[in-house]
């Protein structure tokens, strides 16, 4: 699929970021209280619509113990799987401090197999409205946001569940500068770059400039390295397949970073990161619950799950089938009834 010079985002730095989020606000040891209150702080500026509880305010949740051996099902309460609206805002220099979503992706979490699965929505897919009309893909949180900012997300959530005949129970937002600044505070990630890699675009201040060989890369570097897929500057361009294995390869590393961190410093570092960079819907108690006991309900294994599509300008058309194939792929664990395809198709802009 052809892609327009500003397409290129990350399709899995959303996950990573909410893996990182878990991980990172995990207290430990005789650090727990220290880091409950950073937590706690953190998590006052993260839930967007969430009101103040008497629970939210009696001190820390039980912690798993070590290793963990609480079940995912105990931790969430239940075991019907949860669904998830994951969006990435680029607020970066020279992004033009849109309100586009660059990155969007529906994630459906069974805490009885603890899999997560990812389906990936391209921001310029051609997406139909019965009430808004016509736009891209990552057109309508904006417009969520600007005409009624105490309802964004639940709108927004709401308006993709509608469209993908699902209901999707949280949405979590997440500005890119936390990916950045979570890799610099951890001192880079030490990356052996396949290839030379060179890309600039004038227009959104992409400027990816990466030799080949093992050397340690920053925060922006990182992104490049990940977001990397066309040349302009005469090096080889890479497939989607191996910037997919370069985004499971900076997720492994980042997590293994944050795994060896010590100090109430360094964890009250990355949890204020997180705390200035990250809003959901998903009321506090019930995320500070989750984000304490992370452990238990990481997901053991991670479905990305693509459609097939086709650039003509100025939208992305999903293929007709394989939408079908993958939409029906993300949706088996939730037991729905099935797709109203011409409602579905209709939605996406394609002919029956």
């Amino acid at each position: 699929m052809q892609e327009k010079k500003r397409k290129s985002r990350v399709q899995k730095i959303v996950w990573t970021l909410g893996i990182a989020l878990g991980a990172c606000l995990v207290t430990v040891g005789i650090y727990a209280s220290v880091l409950y209150y950073k937590t706690n702080q953190a998590l006052e500026k993260i839930t967007a619509s969430a009101q103040p509880t008497p629970a939210a305010t009696q001190g820390p949740p039980e912690i798993a113990p070590e290793p963990a051996d609480i079940p995912a099902t105990s931790v969430l309460g239940e075991d019907k799987p949860i669904t998830f609206l994951l969006s990435g805002i680029d607020y970066r220099a020279g992004s033009g401090g849109t309100l586009n979503t660059d990155v969007m992706m529906v994630a459906v979490y069974n805490p009885v197999s603890r899999k997560a699965s990812l389906l990936s929505i391209p921001r310029d897919m051609k997406i139909t409205s019965d009430d808004i009309g016509t736009h891209k893909a990552n057109y309508y949180y904006a417009y969520y946001f600007n005409h009624n900012r105490e309802e964004d997300l639940s709108r927004t959530k709401q308006f993709f569940g509608k469209i993908l005949q699902m209901d999707i129970d949280y949405m979590v937002l997440i500005n890119f500068d936390a990916f950045r600044s979570i890799i610099d505070e951890l001192g880079g990630l030490m990356i052996d770059v396949p290839m030379d890699m060179r890309y600039v675009d004038n227009a959104d201040g992409t400027n990816i400039d990466l030799s080949k060989g093992l050397q340690l890369l920053d925060g922006k570097e990182v992104l490049d390295y990940v977001r990397y897929r066309k040349s302009n500057r005469g090096t080889a361009e890479s497939s989607d397949f191996s910037r997919n294995e370069r985004q499971q390869e900076v997720l492994d590393l980042m997590l293994g970073k944050l795994d060896s961190l010590n100090g109430i410093t360094q964890w009250a570092d990355i949890i204020d990161i997180l705390g200035d960079n990250i809003r959901t819907d998903i009321d506090k108690p019930q995320l500070l619950k989750w984000v304490m006991n992370y452990k238990s309900i990481k997901p053991a294994s991670t479905e990305l799950i693509t459609v097939a599509s086709e650039w003509k300008s100025p939208y992305v058309y999903a293929d007709k089938d394989d939408l079908l194939a993958k939409l029906e792929q993300l949706r088996a664990p939730l037991n729905l009834a099935p797709l109203k395809k011409n409602t579905l198709l209709r939605h996406f802009g394609i002919a029956e």
